[in-house]
């Protein structure tokens, strides 16, 4: 989906771990913003891309080995701003005839900088309106190497005590360096650095969810024309916003197969199905094929056995459903921006770290069908705007992520119906616990496990010998990282004897605080 309509900037990646963050900031200033790798970048790209601005992310690489990432030549004469970070700025010195010295990491003997540091200010600069107000100001420093030498034009505006340019500028040219990360949280007050870029570069801020709703119907319907098109809807977040979307510009053109594995939360199949065939009027078939799938997964304990088993049989069963849908010509998937950015490495080849869940394999291919995929250009929070756009209601909007394998991954071990019955009853409580205390939107997941092993208890005058569970919650930006969710001995004391008293076959309550890494979020 292009968007011819918006003022665009270019974000040229050099490989840093967090330049989709870049493009989180931006997109909350309402700017629309692309991320493209450094070798993928052209000139002829460029002039038809039409950037307002351009941003240099960081990256692992130094600008002093031969052979090291470049922008394209001729960008410095391209005429619009350009802010550089970390690797950014060290290219930016390198490219326009300043010099960079190399750290211990790459040979140089340099001194590297990790961590935490405070920026003073050495001038005034636009970039820095708002900034200083309250002295020195917290970055993440994250560097090898160093600028030993301005390029011609540049001045410094901040300094360190480790980083004597860790802000430069050239601001007759609009050209902006740091040697810092003003995109990640440990930079508090660099989301204004962002801010003051893009108001100097005259970004409007006209990338809003109304805007693109408006926009994505009316190219969903140019794409489909008259033709039919299916829909894999899991009752996830992603795939609901895009079902309704096009359901919008399309109506009853649009059927959806909603697969029903046997692995949902309580109640959660006939939640989706009352919602989205009776409260929003879609077309949704509800394949039930809880046999099927149970069937296949009695007896099998490896993760990732249980994981292939799950997702080879919902593609036969998609398959299956869609089949009997006549003139269906379009596939409708959720997939989202970092999926998209995922798709090709930095390296330029396939990335493997692609979530099997978020499409439907090779169905595209096998079935002859083109794909419709209207929210490829957003980011999760922007789903969840656009969502509250078309109307879905708040409490399923914000709904914690919930995996496509269902509740096989959060029963370590065998599955069976007796350990998926209990799974279900502790997981509503814990919920409803957190619910009632009002820290569901404080928490980015939160779920039960249950533990293949029976543990001894005691209640009444008699003995127990029931499963144990495990109850997980997390914060976290995007899921690549997160910490447990401090929660106060009290609430896990209630909660706790609420399961127990409540959940029939659970003796023993648990609550795990392995941070990510080194664990994951789900326990399989």
């Amino acid at each position: 989906m292009s968007t011819p309509d918006h003022d665009r900037l270019l974000i040229i990646d050099f490989g840093s771990q967090v330049t989709q963050l870049i493009a989180r900031r931006l997109r909350e200033l309402n700017v629309y913003c692309e991320i493209h790798p450094y070798q993928n970048v052209t000139m002829d790209m460029v002039r038809e891309m039409a950037p307002r601005a351009v941003i240099f992310s960081g990256g692992p690489d130094s600008v002093t080995r031969e052979g090291s990432p470049r922008p394209p030549e001729g960008i410095f004469d391209y005429g619009v701003p350009i802010l550089g970070i970390c690797y950014g700025q060290q290219v930016m010195m390198q490219e326009l005839g300043g010099r960079v010295v190399g750290g211990k990491i790459s040979g140089g003997g340099g001194t590297a900088e990790f961590g935490r540091a405070f920026v003073t200010p050495a001038g005034g600069l636009d970039l820095l309106d708002g900034w200083f107000e309250h002295g020195p100001e917290q970055v993440w420093m994250s560097h090898g190497d160093h600028v030993a030498e301005l390029a011609p034009g540049f001045e410094v505006f901040g300094t360190s005590p480790h980083a004597p340019y860790a802000i430069t500028a050239d601001p007759e040219r609009h050209f902006y360096a740091v040697q810092f990360h003003p995109e990640v949280h440990h930079t508090p007050r660099g989301a204004k650095l962002y801010e003051n870029f893009v108001r100097l570069a005259g970004f409007t801020g006209d990338w809003t969810m109304a805007g693109y709703r408006e926009q994505a119907v009316e190219q969903i319907r140019e794409q489909i024309g008259d033709k039919r098109v299916i829909c894999a809807l899991s009752g996830g977040v992603d795939s609901s916003v895009a079902a309704v979307l096009i359901h919008e510009a399309v109506g009853d053109q649009l059927t959806c197969v909603f697969v029903d594995h046997g692995l949902l939360r309580k109640d959660e199949a006939e939640e989706v199905v009352a919602m989205f065939r009776d409260n929003l009027n879609l077309q949704v078939i509800h394949a039930d094929e809880t046999e099927l799938f149970l069937g296949e997964l009695d007896g099998q304990s490896d993760p990732e056995t249980k994981r292939k088993i799950i997702g080879r049989l919902f593609i036969d069963v998609f398959q299956k459903y869609a089949n009997e849908i006549e003139g269906a010509e379009f596939l409708a998937q959720g997939t989202l921006y970092p999926d998209v950015i995922e798709s090709v490495s930095f390296s330029g080849g396939p990335s493997v770290t692609i979530k099997s869940h978020h499409n439907v394999g090779g169905l595209p291919e096998k079935m002859g069908l083109k794909l419709v995929e209207p929210l490829r250009e957003l980011f999760k929070d922007e789903v969840r705007a656009l969502g509250h756009e078309l109307g879905l209601p708040a409490h399923f909007i914000a709904r914690h992520p919930f995996p496509g394998p269902g509740l096989a991954i959060r029963c370590p071990g065998e599955i069976t119906r007796e350990k998926l019955d209990i799974l279900r009853e502790a997981d509503a409580v814990y919920i409803d616990q957190i619910r009632k205390h009002g820290l569901y939107d404080e928490i980015w997941q939160a779920f039960c496990a249950i533990l293949p092993v029976r543990t001894v208890g005691v209640m009444g005058d008699g003995r127990t010998y029931d499963f144990a569970c495990a109850l997980r919650a997390v914060t976290s930006v995007d899921g690549m990282t997160a910490d447990y969710y401090p929660f106060t001995h009290e609430f896990l004391g209630e909660t706790a004897t609420r399961i127990i008293n409540e959940v029939s076959g659970i003796n023993r309550v648990t609550y795990d605080i392995t941070s990510k890494p080194p664990g994951t979020i789900e326990w399989e």
